[in-house]
């Protein structure tokens, strides 16, 4: 238990830890509250599942996320040249400024940009530094995150809307739509850390069990099994549809 205990970070329940962490219960309670709201209450468990993680998704990606392209977009500072993050050693910890990439939006090299320029009046920025704490690129600019970040909150996050009110509406589009946002997922999923295993996972802090558990693990799978769930429902829903067919094709022949 001692060891345990020892492995968790020291800040575990500092405010801007605690915060972060209930504004993801929050956001799950307000995706639960709005398929209470809308849901006919004969909808089957299932989908109200798929109901619920669409509109959790989509809160996620437009509130969490859409922070983080925000500040990689319109906050910086300049700052000295030593106090830049040149390269990084695995398994150490790291100080000073994640190094924004070269000519990132125009910039001059001592120019660095993101959560780590907003300071600390900035709430989303604070708790973007806490998730950094696990994965430093999420303190400034990488650009492989960004891109797909940009897709998430500008196309993934209204698709999430779209498959609830499909769902809502009982709309059978819902399937193809569930089919291509989870395929996306898993591949920005993918993207998001192969560099990272390619690299040795130098931007990574896996030395506690919160980071590795928690914020890099049970976080970032989430969207990896759900989605594959997904697939799967839509696809069996898709097929159901194809038997049907057939089988009314085939019934038109005999007679």
């Amino acid at each position: 238990m001692s060891s345990f205990i020892d492995s968790l970070p020291p800040d575990l329940f500092d405010k801007t830890t605690l915060i972060s962490l209930a504004s993801t219960v929050v956001i799950l309670l307000a995706a639960l509250l709005l398929s209470r709201l809308v849901l006919d209450k004969n909808t089957p468990g299932s989908l109200r599942f798929l109901f619920i993680w669409h509109a959790f998704d989509a809160l996620i990606h437009f509130f969490l996320e859409g922070s983080f392209v925000y500040l990689c977009l319109f906050a910086s500072k300049a700052v000295e040249k030593g106090e830049i993050v040149k390269g990084s050693v695995l398994g150490e910890a790291w100080e000073g400024y994640f190094p924004s990439p070269y000519n990132y939006l125009g910039s001059a090299a001592d120019v660095v940009h993101g959560a780590q320029a907003a300071g600390g009046d900035n709430v989303f920025a604070r708790l973007w530094m806490v998730y950094a704490k696990a994965d430093r690129r999420w303190a400034g600019v990488d650009l492989t995150v960004l891109s797909l970040e940009l897709l998430t909150v500008f196309v993934v996050g209204p698709l999430c809307c779209l498959v609830c009110y499909d769902i809502a509406k009982k709309n059978a589009r819902a399937n193809i739509v569930m089919i291509i946002l989870a395929t996306a997922e898993i591949y920005g999923g993918f993207m998001t850390f192969c560099p990272e295993w390619l690299t040795g996972d130098v931007n990574l802090d896996t030395s506690n069990w919160m980071y590795l558990w928690l914020y890099l693990f049970f976080f970032n799978t989430l969207w990896v099994w759900i989605p594959f769930y997904s697939i799967w429902y839509a696809s069996k829903d898709i097929m159901d549809a194809f038997r049907v067919r057939s089988a009314s094709f085939s019934a038109k022949k005999v007679n």
